[in-house]
């Protein structure tokens, strides 16, 4: 008897596109939301749109974060008990969307995604990323209800943070590779239309690459299109595994030895280079993802990332350590192998 069932929760509206932000009143009527918002920002992105935002709910409050952190979720679980929020509203790049997402979590409400820069997809994914210390917790909760991408505003984020959005996505590349294995290895749950999403989106970003410029909002628009169908991979998987394998086992590592150094888009970027090495060898796609993140400005060395050499080999050595999920790296790499994949694909 057949007995599998799947319950998938997606953006039930996504609107992408030129001055949207301007309809996040009616996108938000759509959705039979009750009670008053509450919005959930930082400095910068208040300074840009809070106020048009403001503009178009009656009775919604604010509150600005500093950073993403626990303690900055326990703030707005606070607030939003205080004034009965129906509901938050996060504008911002990744500290408010983080913050907002494990909030309403604790506060059973549900929050509407407005990003102020394309640089990850959690914009629209299902997870929260939260730094303590000197290591970053991912932590399950819903998607937003709704996405809301102004592609005026994004086109103006700094550029690196685009960038860090577009190394995220073409790092899809090795995290399905790293997903096919672990399935067919340790008989990991696969999703192949999930698997295929997200193979199909950084293959979008890698042809696209050459279009992808600074101060253009076409860039912006293909940029959040793609990270919108990376989030929605992860969320047909109801798993992570779509978007982060071994690359981004590298990417905590590196938090843990060399914490602020560079972003994170950035560094899964470099590590996606060397573990599709490890996955095709010299000949492989390698070259294919480092050409693409260089066409966009993106760092490929670790010269550009601003970490040294001896740091990432440890990491690149150590990345397995971080949680219990099979990849290309197996039980550990050797420190010979890891200088072999640095030096050959040209990262130190």
């Amino acid at each position: 008897m057949f007995d599998k069932s799947t319950w998938i929760k997606l953006p039930r509206n996504v609107l992408v596109g030129h001055g949207v932000l301007d309809q996040l009143a009616d996108c938000v009527a759509e959705l039979y939301l009750s009670g008053d918002p509450l919005l959930v920002t930082s400095p910068s992105p208040e300074r840009i749109a809070g106020d048009r935002i403001r503009s178009q709910f009656d009775g919604i409050d604010s509150v600005s974060l500093d950073r993403a952190s626990f303690e900055s979720v326990e703030r707005v679980v606070e607030i939003g008990r205080e004034m009965d929020a129906g509901y938050l509203i996060a504008l911002g790049g990744g500290k408010p969307i983080d913050v907002a997402k494990m909030a309403s979590d604790r506060l059973e409400c549900g929050f509407v995604s407005v990003p102020t820069a394309a640089s990850h997809d959690g914009i629209v994914s299902g997870r929260s990323s939260i730094p303590e210390g000197d290591t970053r917790h991912s932590v399950a909760a819903d998607p937003p209800l709704a996405v809301v991408a102004d592609t005026e505003l994004l086109a103006e984020a700094p550029w690196e943070l685009t960038t860090a959005g577009c190394a995220d996505i073409i790092s899809n590349y090795t995290a399905v590779k790293d997903w096919e294995l672990a399935h067919r290895l340790k008989n990991v749950e696969y999703s192949e239309y999930a698997g295929a999403l997200s193979q199909m989106t950084a293959e979008l970003l890698v042809e696209s690459a050459d279009s992808i410029k600074p101060g253009l909002e076409e860039s912006a628009w293909i940029v959040t299109k793609a990270l919108v169908s990376s989030g929605v991979a992860m969320s047909i998987a109801d798993s992570s595994r779509p978007a982060s394998g071994a690359e981004h086992l590298f990417s905590h590592q590196l938090d843990r030895l060399a914490p602020g150094r560079a972003l994170h888009g950035h560094q899964v970027g470099v590590g996606s280079i060397m573990t599709e090495y490890f996955h095709s060898g010299p000949r492989g796609e390698w070259t294919d993802i480092r050409d693409a993140l260089s066409t966009m400005g993106a760092p490929t060395t670790a010269d550009e990332l601003g970490i040294s050499d001896e740091m990432i080999i440890e990491a690149l050595t150590t990345a397995h350590e971080i949680r219990d999920r099979y990849t290309i790296l197996g039980d550990g790499v050797s420190e010979d192998a890891a200088i072999e994949a640095a030096t050959i694909t040209g990262v130190i």
